[in-house]
Protein backbone atom coordinates (compact mmCIF):
# COMPACT_ATOMS: atom_id res chain seq x y z
CA UNK A 1 0.00 0.00 0.00
CA UNK A 2 1.31 3.48 -0.86
CA UNK A 3 1.46 5.74 2.19
CA UNK A 4 0.41 9.40 2.17
CA UNK A 5 3.99 10.70 2.00
CA UNK A 6 4.79 8.56 -1.04
CA UNK A 7 1.57 9.62 -2.76
CA UNK A 8 2.38 13.28 -2.10
CA UNK A 9 5.88 12.86 -3.53
CA UNK A 10 4.48 11.14 -6.61
CA UNK A 11 2.03 13.98 -7.13
CA UNK A 12 4.84 16.52 -6.80
CA UNK A 13 6.93 14.64 -9.34
CA UNK A 14 4.00 14.71 -11.75
CA UNK A 15 3.91 18.52 -11.81
CA UNK A 16 6.40 21.13 -12.95
CA UNK A 17 6.68 24.91 -12.74
CA UNK A 18 5.51 25.71 -16.27
CA UNK A 19 5.95 29.25 -17.69
CA UNK A 20 2.48 30.71 -18.25
CA UNK A 21 2.67 34.53 -18.28
CA UNK A 22 5.46 36.69 -19.63
CA UNK A 23 6.79 39.72 -17.76
CA UNK A 24 5.00 42.34 -19.93
CA UNK A 25 1.59 40.78 -19.20
CA UNK A 26 2.31 40.58 -15.48
CA UNK A 27 3.54 44.17 -15.30
CA UNK A 28 0.50 45.31 -17.27
CA UNK A 29 -1.86 43.47 -14.93
CA UNK A 30 -0.50 44.87 -11.67
CA UNK A 31 0.16 48.35 -13.07
CA UNK A 32 -3.39 48.62 -14.38
CA UNK A 33 -4.84 47.51 -11.03
CA UNK A 34 -2.72 50.09 -9.22
CA UNK A 35 -3.57 52.91 -11.62
CA UNK A 36 -7.31 52.23 -11.51
CA UNK A 37 -7.18 52.48 -7.71
CA UNK A 38 -5.11 55.68 -7.95
CA UNK A 39 -7.47 57.14 -10.55
CA UNK A 40 -10.42 56.57 -8.23
CA UNK A 41 -8.56 58.15 -5.31
CA UNK A 42 -7.41 61.19 -7.30
CA UNK A 43 -10.93 61.81 -8.61
CA UNK A 44 -12.55 61.25 -5.23
CA UNK A 45 -10.28 63.79 -3.56
CA UNK A 46 -10.32 66.26 -6.48
CA UNK A 47 -6.68 65.94 -7.55
CA UNK A 48 -7.66 66.72 -11.12
CA UNK A 49 -4.20 67.00 -12.61
CA UNK A 50 -3.08 63.72 -11.05
CA UNK A 51 -6.27 62.11 -12.30
CA UNK A 52 -5.56 63.25 -15.84
CA UNK A 53 -2.01 61.90 -15.80
CA UNK A 54 -3.18 58.65 -14.27
CA UNK A 55 -5.69 58.36 -17.10
CA UNK A 56 -2.95 58.92 -19.66
CA UNK A 57 -0.90 56.16 -18.04
CA UNK A 58 -3.91 53.83 -18.20
CA UNK A 59 -4.32 54.74 -21.87
CA UNK A 60 -0.69 53.80 -22.55
CA UNK A 61 -1.13 50.46 -20.77
CA UNK A 62 -4.30 49.64 -22.69
CA UNK A 63 -2.79 50.55 -26.06
CA UNK A 64 0.25 48.43 -25.25
CA UNK A 65 -1.94 45.49 -24.21
CA UNK A 66 -3.93 45.69 -27.43
CA UNK A 67 -0.74 45.67 -29.51
CA UNK A 68 0.77 42.92 -27.36
CA UNK A 69 -2.41 40.95 -27.91
CA UNK A 70 -1.45 40.67 -31.57
CA UNK A 71 2.36 40.43 -31.51
CA UNK A 72 3.15 39.25 -27.99
CA UNK A 73 3.89 35.91 -26.36
CA UNK A 74 1.56 33.00 -27.00
CA UNK A 75 -0.64 33.35 -23.91
CA UNK A 76 -0.87 37.13 -24.36
CA UNK A 77 -2.32 36.90 -27.86
CA UNK A 78 -6.06 37.34 -28.25
CA UNK A 79 -6.07 34.49 -30.74
CA UNK A 80 -4.99 32.12 -27.96
CA UNK A 81 -7.96 32.77 -25.67
CA UNK A 82 -10.75 34.69 -27.41
CA UNK A 83 -13.13 31.99 -28.58
CA UNK A 84 -16.70 31.74 -29.83
CA UNK A 85 -19.79 30.35 -28.02
CA UNK A 86 -19.09 26.77 -29.14
CA UNK A 87 -15.68 26.71 -27.47
CA UNK A 88 -17.16 28.25 -24.33
CA UNK A 89 -19.89 25.62 -24.07
CA UNK A 90 -17.35 22.86 -24.69
CA UNK A 91 -15.17 24.23 -21.92
CA UNK A 92 -18.09 24.37 -19.48
CA UNK A 93 -18.79 20.70 -20.18
CA UNK A 94 -15.14 19.63 -19.89
CA UNK A 95 -13.70 22.18 -17.43
CA UNK A 96 -12.12 19.55 -15.19
CA UNK A 97 -10.06 18.13 -18.04
CA UNK A 98 -8.81 21.55 -19.26
CA UNK A 99 -5.00 21.44 -19.51
CA UNK A 100 -4.07 24.39 -21.71
CA UNK A 101 -2.18 27.28 -20.16
CA UNK A 102 -3.38 30.87 -20.24
CA UNK A 103 -6.92 32.16 -20.01
CA UNK A 104 -9.76 29.67 -20.23
CA UNK A 105 -12.68 30.51 -22.57
CA UNK A 106 -14.66 31.57 -19.49
CA UNK A 107 -11.81 33.66 -18.12
CA UNK A 108 -11.44 35.26 -21.55
CA UNK A 109 -14.92 36.77 -21.17
CA UNK A 110 -13.76 38.54 -18.03
CA UNK A 111 -10.55 39.75 -19.66
CA UNK A 112 -12.30 41.10 -22.76
CA UNK A 113 -15.02 42.76 -20.66
CA UNK A 114 -12.50 44.44 -18.35
CA UNK A 115 -10.30 45.62 -21.22
CA UNK A 116 -13.26 46.85 -23.25
CA UNK A 117 -14.89 48.67 -20.34
CA UNK A 118 -11.62 50.28 -19.26
CA UNK A 119 -11.01 51.42 -22.84
CA UNK A 120 -14.51 52.93 -22.89
CA UNK A 121 -13.86 54.60 -19.54
CA UNK A 122 -10.68 56.19 -20.86
CA UNK A 123 -12.35 57.08 -24.16
CA UNK A 124 -15.09 59.09 -22.46
CA UNK A 125 -12.44 60.70 -20.28
CA UNK A 126 -10.59 61.94 -23.35
CA UNK A 127 -13.57 63.94 -24.65
CA UNK A 128 -15.26 65.05 -21.43
CA UNK A 129 -15.50 68.54 -19.98
CA UNK A 130 -16.49 69.48 -16.44
CA UNK A 131 -19.71 71.38 -15.83
CA UNK A 132 -17.84 74.67 -15.40
CA UNK A 133 -15.74 74.19 -18.52
CA UNK A 134 -12.57 74.64 -16.46
CA UNK A 135 -10.83 71.40 -17.44
CA UNK A 136 -11.35 68.88 -20.19
CA UNK A 137 -9.86 65.87 -21.93
CA UNK A 138 -7.35 66.39 -24.76
CA UNK A 139 -9.87 65.35 -27.44
CA UNK A 140 -12.74 67.48 -26.12
CA UNK A 141 -12.21 69.91 -28.99
CA UNK A 142 -13.74 67.34 -31.35
CA UNK A 143 -17.14 67.43 -29.60
CA UNK A 144 -19.53 70.17 -28.53
CA UNK A 145 -20.02 71.27 -24.92
CA UNK A 146 -23.17 69.21 -24.35
CA UNK A 147 -21.50 66.05 -25.65
CA UNK A 148 -18.50 66.73 -23.41
CA UNK A 149 -20.79 67.09 -20.39
CA UNK A 150 -22.60 63.89 -21.29
CA UNK A 151 -19.24 62.11 -21.61
CA UNK A 152 -18.37 63.38 -18.13
CA UNK A 153 -21.55 61.89 -16.68
CA UNK A 154 -20.99 58.58 -18.44
CA UNK A 155 -17.34 58.55 -17.33
CA UNK A 156 -18.44 58.83 -13.69
CA UNK A 157 -21.28 56.31 -13.96
CA UNK A 158 -19.24 53.80 -15.93
CA UNK A 159 -16.74 53.49 -13.12
CA UNK A 160 -19.40 51.81 -10.98
CA UNK A 161 -19.87 49.19 -13.70
CA UNK A 162 -16.11 48.73 -13.92
CA UNK A 163 -15.93 48.36 -10.15
CA UNK A 164 -18.63 45.67 -10.32
CA UNK A 165 -16.62 43.74 -12.93
CA UNK A 166 -13.47 44.02 -10.82
CA UNK A 167 -15.35 42.61 -7.81
CA UNK A 168 -16.59 39.70 -9.93
CA UNK A 169 -13.04 39.15 -11.19
CA UNK A 170 -11.68 38.99 -7.63
CA UNK A 171 -14.54 36.70 -6.57
CA UNK A 172 -13.70 34.30 -9.40
CA UNK A 173 -10.05 34.25 -8.32
CA UNK A 174 -11.09 33.41 -4.75
CA UNK A 175 -13.42 30.69 -6.05
CA UNK A 176 -10.63 29.05 -8.03
CA UNK A 177 -8.29 29.39 -5.05
CA UNK A 178 -10.72 27.37 -2.94
CA UNK A 179 -10.65 24.75 -5.70
CA UNK A 180 -6.85 24.57 -5.51
CA UNK A 181 -5.92 26.84 -8.43
CA UNK A 182 -3.54 29.65 -7.42
CA UNK A 183 -4.13 32.18 -10.17
CA UNK A 184 -2.57 35.10 -8.30
CA UNK A 185 0.69 33.25 -7.75
CA UNK A 186 0.99 32.53 -11.46
CA UNK A 187 0.43 36.20 -12.28
CA UNK A 188 3.21 37.13 -9.81
CA UNK A 189 5.82 34.49 -10.64
CA UNK A 190 4.88 33.85 -14.24
CA UNK A 191 4.79 30.08 -13.68
CA UNK A 192 2.20 27.60 -12.46
CA UNK A 193 2.44 24.05 -11.12
CA UNK A 194 1.05 21.99 -13.99
CA UNK A 195 1.30 18.37 -15.15
CA UNK A 196 4.60 17.39 -16.69
CA UNK A 197 4.41 17.68 -20.45
CA UNK A 198 2.16 20.76 -20.44
CA UNK A 199 3.14 23.02 -23.31
CA UNK A 200 4.70 26.26 -21.92
CA UNK A 201 4.21 29.71 -23.35
CA UNK A 202 6.22 30.76 -26.37
CA UNK A 203 7.87 34.09 -25.64
CA UNK A 204 7.84 36.91 -28.14
CA UNK A 205 11.11 38.54 -29.20
CA UNK A 206 12.54 41.65 -27.56
CA UNK A 207 12.13 43.48 -30.88
CA UNK A 208 8.38 42.88 -30.82
CA UNK A 209 8.23 44.15 -27.25
CA UNK A 210 10.10 47.32 -28.17
CA UNK A 211 7.85 47.93 -31.16
CA UNK A 212 4.72 47.47 -29.03
CA UNK A 213 6.06 49.82 -26.35
CA UNK A 214 7.07 52.46 -28.90
CA UNK A 215 3.77 52.13 -30.73
CA UNK A 216 1.75 52.53 -27.52
CA UNK A 217 3.91 55.45 -26.35
CA UNK A 218 3.62 57.21 -29.72
CA UNK A 219 -0.16 56.82 -29.87
CA UNK A 220 -0.53 57.99 -26.28
CA UNK A 221 1.58 61.09 -26.88
CA UNK A 222 -0.36 61.89 -30.05
CA UNK A 223 -3.67 61.69 -28.19
CA UNK A 224 -2.43 63.66 -25.17
CA UNK A 225 -1.29 66.44 -27.54
CA UNK A 226 -4.77 66.60 -29.02
CA UNK A 227 -4.27 64.40 -32.09
CA UNK A 228 -2.35 66.91 -34.25
CA UNK A 229 -2.67 67.96 -37.00
CA UNK A 230 -6.35 66.94 -36.97
CA UNK A 231 -8.73 69.81 -36.43
CA UNK A 232 -12.33 69.81 -35.19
Amino acid sequence: MIDAETAHAAAADATLAVPVWDLPVRLFHWSLATLIAFSWWSAEYHHTQWHLWSGYAVLFLLLFRVLWGFVGSSTARFASFVRGPRALFRYLQEAKSWTRIGHTPLGALSVVALLGLTLAQVGFGLILVDEDGVWSGPLNKFVDFDTGELAHSIHEALFNVLLGLIILHVAAILYYRLRGKRLVGAMVRGTAALPAGTEPLVRASTLRLLLALLGAAGLTLWIVLGAPPLRP
